[in-house]
């Protein structure tokens, strides 16, 4: 069996995507690298073919009608084999010191049979054009090489997120799950990053740097211009977390995942709000009222919670204040964090 299944979703690839698959065919026949062609009108698909032909026993290529990014990963998993299951972003690639030390520890783990459900790693925001990286790391989180529980959690800085380009699911986990994501919509990712990890019991972090995220183009989907036409779509994705999972429950088995989840559900309606916010939407206001209404629909234990969060609480303010205050906290994070 294949010791880990790649996924990688391709639209219009043909410019990067070389360097994304290169990096992961470091690990040999060690990994399954499943390259989905999305209904792409470049030379992505042909490109992928002749990876195949180059790797028959490691590439698989898939081609399909253009379904959006979800719509890849569902593909990807579907068709996966491998023990784990990681997404990796046609722009974006993997370091290859770090890859082999994933890949000793998973080894190392199916000889002792003790595969965790999930493994963390650190990820690096690349801006390429800035010439500049921020590592996002989680020492102070979880324990080290360690396999833990929930209920091990250290304390998360504010900048600290479990985004998916940190996370390594067992295929099995996220099988059981039955995740299944919606098609033609972007941001995606936080789903995956978030209504899996209540079926996770046992977890391995590894403190090494892993995955390069691209920061940059001008037609990146977390590029804030483009994020705030698709502001919709941010909503809908923050409508499925919301009512993908039943806090309460989660709480009453392991209370510290309950407060991650409930601060990461803050972030995604924060980041609604305050896109709405600079869209100049004349309905913006309307739209925030209804996201809010439906979180009360959904939890209201949730929904008072998440009203007096530090995060989304100071975004539901209704007055002028309010708006400039949610505004000038972002692009402060923005300067610090450099997320986008």
């Amino acid at each position: 069996m294949k010791k880990i299944s790649f996924t990688i979703p391709c639209y219009n690839s043909e410019e990067y995507m070389e360097k994304c698959i290169n990096s992961l065919l470091v690990l040999k026949e060690d990994a399954e690298i499943i390259i989905v062609n999305d209904g792409s009108k470049d030379n992505t698909g042909k490109i992928a073919d002749n990876y195949q032909k180059k790797y028959p026993n490691i590439i698989k290529v898939i081609h399909k009608e253009n379904g959006g990014h979800g719509s890849g990963v569902n593909v990807g998993l579907e068709a996966s084999t491998g023990l784990y299951f990681k997404v990796v972003d046609s722009d974006d690639w993997l370091d290859e010191k770090s890859l082999y030390s994933l890949l000793d520890k998973i080894n190392e783990m199916e000889k002792n049979k003790d595969l965790v459900d999930l493994i963390i790693c650190n990820y690096i925001y690349d801006h390429i054009y800035e010439n500049k990286q921020k590592i996002m790391s989680f020492k102070n989180v979880f324990p080290i090489n360690k396999k833990f529980t929930w209920n091990d959690l250290g304390h998360f800085k504010q900048s600290q997120y479990l985004i998916m380009h940190s996370l390594i699911y067992k295929t099995s986990i996220l099988k059981e799950s039955k995740i299944k994501l919606p098609e033609h919509t972007f941001y995606v990712d936080n789903i995956v990053a978030y209504t899996p990890l209540t079926y996770v019991k046992s977890i391995c972090y590894l403190d090494l740097d892993l995955y390069h995220y691209f920061i940059g183009r001008e037609d990146q989907s977390v590029n804030e211009s483009i994020m705030i036409t698709r502001v919709d779509q941010q909503i809908k994705v923050t409508k499925i977390m919301a009512s993908s999972i039943n806090l309460e429950q989660v709480k009453e088995s392991y209370p510290k995942l309950y407060n991650y989840l409930l601060r990461m559900l803050s972030m995604m309606m924060t980041i609604s709000s305050i896109y709405l916010l600079m869209s100049k939407d004349k309905e913006a206001l309307r739209k925030r009222e209804e996201l809010w209404e439906y979180i009360r629909k959904v939890n209201k234990d949730t929904y008072k919670k998440l009203k007096y969060f530090k995060l989304s609480g100071l975004t539901y303010l209704p007055t002028k204040v309010g708006s400039f205050i949610s505004l000038k906290g972002y692009k402060i994070a923005k300067k610090i964090y450099k997320f986008n």
